[in-house]
Formats: C-alpha cells, sequence, structure tokens
C-alpha cells in the first residue's frame, strides 16, 4: 500500500510510538486486554492495554501474555484515581515498556519521573490548555488531545477547540495525537495536515473480530445513531463526577438514581467526598462488565463515542487499519491535486 504522503506527515509519530501505523487503539476497560491489544499491535498499530482497577498481579499476567502474543511495542493505561494505581505504576516501571500512559487526572510530577526513570516515554491526556502547559512543564513526553465526543469518560472541551488551544500551539514542542470523533481515513489525514502526530480510536476497534467484547455488545452499537451516545450529567457541584459517554439505555437512568443516593449520604454525613466518588467509579467499571463482558445491554453501561453512529460492520483489525490508511493516503492526494 501506498504512503507517500503519509509517510511525511507522520513520521514524528512513528518514530515516537516505535509502529508502522501511528494509529492508537484507545484503552478501554474490560475490551482493551491482550487478544486485541496484541491483534493492533501485529498489524502495524499501537494498542494499551487498559488497568481499569483489576487487582496488580492480573495486569502483571496481562502484560506478559500481551508479550507472548506480540513483539511488537505496546503500553499500559493507568487510571490515576484508581485504588490500585500505585502498585499498577510499580509494575508498569518493573516490566520496563516503552511507554507508559497516564489517565483520569494530572499526574503527579515524582510518578512522571518514575516512569521515564524505567526508560519509558510517557503520555498523559490533556482535556485543556492550563493542564496541557503543566504536563509539559512536568516533562511528559506526548499528549493526547481527546475532544468530548469520544466513548467513555470524556473532557469537558469538544476536539475542535483542543486542536485550536493546544494542537496548533503545542505540535512543535511535543508529538500530539488527537483522539475523540475519529472515524475515517479522511478525517485523520486532516488532522495529520493540521499538525497531529497520530491518531486515537476506540469505538471503531470494539468493532472488531478480535475484540472479546459479547456479540450484543457490539449489536447495539450497529444499531446506534451518533445522537444516542450521551454524555452522563452531574446533578450537584457536591458530587463532582468525570461525565461518560455511552448509549442510552436504563443503566444510564440507574447512575442517576445512584447520584440521588449518594447525595443523600453525603447530606447525612454518612460518607463523605473521596468515598462517594469511588462509588461512582466502581459503578461504571461494574455496569462496563455487564455490557461489555455478560451481554447486558440494558442495565449495562455501553461506552461508546460518538462515531457509533459511523460505525455498521465487524471487520478484522487489519482490515480496519487498512481502510484507514488507504482511505488517509487518497485524501492527501486529493488535497494535494486540488492545491
Amino acid at each position: 500500500m501506498n504512503t507517500t504522503r503519509l509517510d511525511h506527515l507522520w513520521k514524528r509519530g512513528r518514530d515516537f510510538l516505535g509502529v508502522h501505523y501511528p494509529i492508537m487503539c484507545g484503552a478501554m476497560t474490560w475490551v482493551s486486554e491482550p487478544q486485541l491489544v496484541s491483534a493492533v499491535c501485529n498489524a502495524g498499530a499501537f494498542a494499551s492495554i487498559a488497568c481499569g482497577n483489576m487487582p496488580p498481579d492480573a495486569l502483571a499476567r496481562h502484560i506478559e501474555e500481551t508479550r507472548a502474543r506480540t513483539a511488537k511495542p505496546f503500553a499500559v493505561n493507568l487510571i490515576t484515581i484508581a485504588p490500585n494505581y500505585d502498585a499498577h505504576l510499580d509494575i508498569a516501571v518493573q516490566a520496563r515498556l516503552p511507554i507508559i500512559v497516564f489517565a483520569g487526572t494530572i499526574p503527579k510530577a515524582p510518578d512522571i519521573e518514575k516512569a521515564k526513570a524505567s526508560g519509558a516515554r510517557v503520555m498523559a491526556f490533556a482535556p485543556v490548555e492550563a493542564i496541557a502547559k503543566r504536563l509539559l512543564d512536568y516533562g511528559v513526553d506526548a499528549l493526547i488531545l481527546e475532544g468530548m465526543e469520544a466513548g467513555g469518560h470524556i473532557g469537558p472541551v469538544a476536539g475542535t477547540v483542543l486542536w485550536q488551544q493546544i494542537l496548533f500551539k503545542f505540535c512543535d514542542q511535543v508529538p500530539i495525537f488527537t483522539a475523540g470523533g475519529i472515524a475515517t481515513g479522511k478525517m485523520m489525514a486532516h488532522l495529520l495536515m493540521m499538525g497531529a502526530s497520530g491518531v486515537q480510536l476506540g469505538t471503531l476497534f470494539v468493532m472488531t473480530h478480535e475484540c472479546t467484547a459479547h456479540d450484543n455488545f457490539k449489536e447495539a452499537f450497529k444499531r446506534a445513531d451518533a445522537r444516542d451516545a450521551i454524555a452522563s450529567p452531574q446533578f450537584d457541584s457536591r458530587l463532582p463526577v468525570i461525565p461518560v459517554r455511552a448509549l442510552k439505555n436504563k443503566g444510564t437512568n440507574e447512575f442517576g438514581r445512584l447520584q440521588l443516593e449518594l447525595l443523600k449520604k453525603l447530606d447525612s454525613g454518612e460518607i463523605d467526598r473521596e468515598t462517594a466518588q469511588l462509588e461512582v467509579e466502581r459503578f461504571w467499571i461494574g455496569a462496563l462488565r455487564r455490557a461489555a463482558i455478560d451481554g447486558d445491554v440494558d442495565q449495562g453501561s455501553l461506552m461508546a463515542g460518538q462515531t457509533v453512529g459511523l460505525v455498521d460492520e465487524v471487520k478484522p483489525v487489519t482490515a480496519l487499519i487498512e481502510d484507514l490508511v488507504r482511505d488517509a493516503e487518497a485524501e492527501l492526494n486529493r488535497v494535494a491535486e486540488s492545491l
């Protein structure tokens, strides 16, 4: 496949990730496990094991199994607010992975230094410009800009704004990978022309044969429109919650009831805010498992980005990546001819 124009635009991303295609499969709890991660990496792209709050020994096994399945580079995605975060970081450091991704909240400077001391390059999410600047000051090697169009836990700003606020300003300093709302090679081509070093997708990789998510989960994605992927509301500032984008179902309503119950417990002094926030995260982890693993698409959480309206078939990982690359190169050729 001819990728002459792409090779020029995404060289920095290829070199940073150590892959042929700087297309990242976003880390998705219960989904980004060794089979999918290794399939993406073996196809020439890049993926991360989703740590969530899995038991530390389970993470160690996931890393070992992924290494048995692929000799290509991969990462782990650490959730800084997870109770097992410290143990996860220790395991990632001991495993001497080439890249460590921090997600959840702003990682502490000593944690970034610890990761880098192991030889890993560090990536982190920048949901707003102020956090991007702080992360760069802390020594992060690359940024991920994820617009609120994405699925799962999302930031407060749309991708088109993030690209203008952060991508345009900092793409000369560090590699920047864009995420959220990307479903076509044509879109990928334009992001690369704007300065991105690569892209990250999640929803599309769910719709692959190698993804172990339940068939019911994938069928729900097939039927959905973009408008069906809605962000969860925050009822009260006393209980700050990170919005989650998912397909609306009975489980969405259940989350609303949970917030009301937790607010009552906060009022009565039965729990503190940190405990309430942990209960929220436990809810999402359990709800996602019910949908993605058990196939309960009524009560479980169908975390999906708005690009769910652009996917209607399940295909092999290799075919997905080839389609993205072919369409991106074709778009770059079209643009070149029009100038």
